[in-house]
Order: structure tokens, then C-alpha cells, then sequence
């Protein structure tokens, strides 16, 4: 999802009309396949020359087919600031045989309740 700062540029019709005629193009090319694995269909239009509140509205950055490149998500989501943790989202909980979820963070775990007449550690006992 684009920054709040860039939802402007990126409704606008000059990125609009860029981004078509350059999927145009690479259509022509290729067929639109990721210009990064070959495998998939593009899927987005990529910058690359990440874009800055101090960029985006030079064209020569944010509108030049030279820093584009037209690609799948999945290869999207690799570059750095894209996609959802960035290949690193473990899951947050998973689900018992009744459907009941398990919480998988450390702050939600709870230490076993050690048995009477033992510390939980290591059985040792208490100074």
C-alpha cells in the first residue's frame, strides 16, 4: 500500500498513463512476463529508485521507463519495504483440534506453575 504521502502521485493520470504504457511495452517485448524470474506474468510496476517525498515529483525519477521494471508479485514482495515482513511473517497463533487458537508469541506464554515442593529449576532447592 503506498505511503500517505504518495497516494496523490499515484492517482494521478501522469503515473496512471506511465504505468500502462510501460506494461504496453513490455508486453510487446516479452509478453509482460517478471522482469525478474522470467516464470510469472508481471504484475506491478516497480521503482527502482525508491521513492522519497524529495522524489516523486521529479519525472525523471518517478516517470522514466530506465528505473522501472514491470514484475510478479512474488518477486515484488522480495524487494526491501515490500510486502508483508518481508519474507520473514511467521504466524501469530495456531488452531487446537477444537478450532480454539494457540497463541504462538513469547509475551503470551505463560510459565508452567512449577509442582509443590519444586522450584522449576532444574529441581534445585531454594536458597
Amino acid at each position: 500500500m503506498a505511503k500517505e504521502w504518495a497516494k496523490r502521485f499515484y492517482n494521478g493520470k501522469r503515473w496512471i498513463r506511465c504505468r500502462d504504457a510501460y506494461i504496453q511495452e513490455r508486453i510487446l517485448i516479452d509478453g509482460g512476463m517478471c522482469e525478474e524470474c522470467h516464470k510469472n506474468l508481471g504484475y506491478i510496476v516497480h521503482h527502482e529508485i525508491i521513492l522519497s517525498p524529495e522524489n516523486i515529483n521529479d519525472p525523471d525519477v518517478s516517470l522514466n521507463h530506465d528505473h522501472l521494471k514491470y514484475v510478479c508479485k512474488e518477486c515484488h514482495d522480495q524487494y526491501e519495504g515490500h510486502g508483508v515482513g518481508h519474507g520473514k511473517v511467521r504466524p501469530l497463533c495456531i488452531f487446537d483440534e477444537d478450532g480454539q487458537p494457540i497463541s504462538l508469541r513469547e509475551c503470551d506464554r505463560t510459565p508452567p506453575v512449577p509442582e509443590k515442593g519444586k522450584t522449576g529449576a532444574g529441581d534445585r532447592p531454594p536458597r
